[in-house]
Parts: C-alpha cells; structure tokens; sequence
C-alpha cells in the first residue's frame, strides 16, 4: 500500500466499501426475497385449495366436480379423494407418490424425484354425511428456480457493478484530488526554479484543499519577503565594508613602506594586511552572489578559447601550488570553444584550483584537465589532499558550510569552500560561487571523495558548435 497514490488507495478503500455495502444489502433482499417466495407458494396454495370447494357439488346423491380443478391455476395441482384415500377426481404431478398420508391443514414438503412441492390437505364436507378430502400441490422448484435465476444475475451483475464504481470512485476521487495535484506540482517548480514569487493561485473555496492553498500562498509570500530583506541586507553590508577595508589595505600598504620599522611590528602589520585582503576577497565573492541571487549580475555571453583561458588560469595558479610543494599537471585539450563568460569561467578555474591547492596534500600533486566531446565541454580538478567525508559531502556547495574543524585538523574531512583565501582561512563561499557560474553556463558539476585520498570536481557545459 506505501508504493500506492492517494487516489489510488481512496478508490481502493471506495470500491471495497461499497461492495461490502451491496453485498450486505443483497443478502439481506435475496434472504427476504427467498422467504416471501416461499410464504407467496404457501398463500398460493391455500387460496387455490380453498377456492376447489366451490368447484365440488353435491347434486341428487352424486358429486360433481368443475373442471376448473384440472386446470393448474397459479401453478397449482388440485385432486379430491374419498376418506379411503381413493382418487376422486384431479390431477397429480408426474411421479408424486400418492400414498402420502393425509394430514388435514397442515403444509407439508414433499420430494418426487428432482422436484420438491408443498402439500396441503384440507377436509371438504359438501353434504353432512359426505367427507372428502381436497389435497393441493404446488411445486417448490419451480418458484426457487425463477429466484435462483435472479440470483445468478445479481451474481453476473455484481462484478461489473464493482468495476463500474471503481471506474466512477477513481474519476471522483481523482477529480477531487486534482488541486492536491496542482499544488503538488507547483511547489516541485518553485523548489527546483526556486522562484518563490511564484503562488499556487487555486481561487475561492471553502474546502480544507483551498484552504491549504491559500495557507501555503502566505507562507510563500512571508518567505519572499524575508528573503528579499536578507538578500538587501547582504548586498548592503558588502557594500558598506569595501569602504573601510580599502582604508586598511592602504594604510597596511603606506605602514609597509615606511622604513625603520622592527620586525615584530611589521610581520603584525603583515598579519593585518593578508587577513583585511582575504576579507575583501570574501566580501567580493559575497556581494557577487547576492547580486547573483537578486538577477543583479551581468553576465556577459560570447564565444571564447576555453582553452586558452584554461592555461592562463594553470598558470597563475602554478606558482601558488609551488609555494605549498604541490606539483600542478594539466592535460587540456587544445581548440575548445565555448559560449560563457571570460571573467565567471577564470573564477570557475582559480576557485577549484585554489580549493585543491588548500587541502591538497604538501608535496603532492594536482590534476586538472579539459577534453570535449560531440555535445558538451568537461573539465576536472583533482587533488591527493585530505578529501571530503561522506557526512559532509552534500553539503559542500551550501554558503559558509564548514566540515568539523577537529576533522579538517586531523585530516579526515576537507573544509568546503574557497578559492580567494590564503592558506590558513576559508571563506566558506568558493563552491557555492562555482555552483551558480556552472548553473549560469547551464551545466552541471560533481564532486567525488575519500577521505585521506583527496577529492575529485568535474564540471560539465555545453559544447559551442564550430561553424
């Protein structure tokens, strides 16, 4: 029952409950239906035994006998016979046993071969000293037969009468079910569009279906609202902070320059220098992001040498790798040509190399690569670092994500994100960066790793076709 739909199992439960109700009701008819045939033979029979009185005459010493008796009337045997059992006048069923004792007024059942009959014997005095006995016979059988016959098609009837209203409960239940749809459909387009000024819209109604529409209506309207003023609120707070991390850029800068400075001083000023820039760098990669979020960022769409912007970015980035020990091997086809932004695809590169470069293993090595096919671009950037766990894997792409950090000291798990960062912070915002440059491209990335075996992103874009 859990792999069926709802209006799957409403029908089921409809169907079954109403085959219950009409086989309850049916038993109850045909059992009072049998019992009124059975009475209605009886009534027969006595109004037929009753009414062969005024048929038998006693005229000049001798009886006289209608010939109504002979016809069988209502289905009716009717035969007269002497206080000695002797046959008077009548008629018998084939192969009834006339021997059968008579018992005045009572109705009895009597079986003559495959034929069952009620019998009925009532005395009969036309004259005072005359005595004769009126015996009544009238075939069982034959009225059950005409029942057993309608029972055979209620029987035929039934079957269909349950695929009828299975067929009727499912189209009900499903139209009934049809706004449960339309919400259900909607909500999957908002998720996965993740339009949230989208509204289910299902109108006035009184119903607890439309009433869920509307509560779900709000509840989105609500969302949107507080997602628009945390999107404004963002973009606002990178904005305000430039200002003053510019001004402590250029006054580490002018310090630096000074000369007679010790050497503690200018290490801490150093210090300040590199943690202000990687704040800059973070607050750069924010306020892109929330630009991104509000439709805000231009992009630029032209055709552009993936390769040639695949090796610049290996070559700046080779010199940091170095710094770290870290040997960087590339393996980039040569001719590939995509429809992309120059700026966002250099990030998409300096991201996932940086990210390697941080958690890649010291002495180890990086593997990046670029090969086409008939319909899509792929690209891969993959380390021998200290990987990613399973637990903290689908999560790597969130904004300011962060893997447990007694994990990522001892090794065992790799931070999430960056890219713009010296070695010993993370921003927390470079993957989520490389997520909406792929999806900006309309393409799709994947991340595999092992934790203490390193970690492996492959992006793939769609092809541009040479003319």
């Amino acid at each position: 029952m859990k792999n069926l739909s709802l209006k799957q199992k409403l029908t089921i439960l409809y169907t079954v409950l109403m085959t219950v109700n009409i086989c309850a009701v049916l038993a109850v008819l045909f059992s009072l239906s049998n019992r009124e045939i059975l009475s209605s033979v009886q009534n027969r029979l006595r109004e037929s035994v009753t009414g062969a009185f005024d048929d038998i005459d006693w005229e000049d010493g001798r009886l006289d006998f209608d010939s109504d008796i002979l016809e069988l009337e209502n289905g009716v045997y009717l035969s007269v016979y002497d206080m000695d059992g002797a046959l008077l006048y009548g008629k018998i069923p084939y192969g009834f046993d006339q021997s059968m004792d008579f018992r005045d007024g009572q109705v009895r059942r009597q079986k003559a071969g495959s034929v069952e009959y009620y019998v009925l014997d009532m005395s009969y005095a036309p004259e005072e000293n005359v005595n004769l006995m009126v015996r009544g016979i009238i075939s069982i059988t034959d009225a059950e037969e005409s029942f057993r016959i309608t029972l055979r098609l209620a029987l035929i009837c039934l079957p269909l009468l349950v695929v009828l209203t299975a067929v009727l409960g499912y189209f009900m239940t499903r139209r009934t079910l049809r706004p449960v749809a339309h919400i259900t459909e909607t909500v999957r387009a908002i998720r996965e569009e993740e339009d949230l000024s989208r509204r289910i819209g299902l109108g006035e109604g009184r119903d607890e279906i439309y009433r869920l529409a509307s509560t779900f209506d709000s509840l989105l309207g609500q969302i949107e609202d507080s997602m628009k003023r945390e999107k404004q609120f963002t973009s606002d707070v990178s904005h305000e902070l430039r200002t003053p991390l510019s001004v402590i850029l250029m006054q580490c800068d002018a310090l630096l320059a000074r000369d007679g400075l010790s050497g503690e001083v200018r290490e801490e000023i150093t210090v300040i220098q590199r943690k202000a820039d990687s704040l800059s760098r973070m607050i750069s990669q924010l306020l892109l992001l929330s630009r991104a979020d509000q439709g805000r960022e231009k992009v630029t769409m032209e055709i552009l040498d993936f390769t040639g912007l695949s090796q610049m970015a290996a070559a700046e980035m080779e010199g940091i790798a170095a710094a770290k020990g870290i040997r960087l091997e590339t393996a980039i086809s040569p001719d590939i040509m995509v429809r992309g932004d120059e700026t966002l695809l250099i990030r998409l590169w300096l991201n996932l190399l940086q990210n390697a470069v941080t958690y890649g293993k010291e002495g180890g090595c990086i593997h990046m690569g670029l090969w086409e096919d008939e319909d899509t671009v792929t690209g891969y950037v993959e380390d021998d670092g200290i990987g990613i766990s399973a637990r903290d894997l689908p999560h790597i792409w969130e904004r300011f994500y962060r893997a447990d950090s007694s994990r990522s000291n001892n090794g065992s798990s790799q931070n999430n994100n960056d890219s713009s960062q010296d070695n010993n912070s993370s921003s927390g915002l470079g993957l989520s960066m490389v997520q909406w440059i792929i999806s900006v491209h309309k393409g799709t990335i994947q991340a595999v790793s092992e934790p203490g075996r390193g970690s492996r992103f492959t992006f793939r874009i769609p092809k541009e076709k040479k003319s």
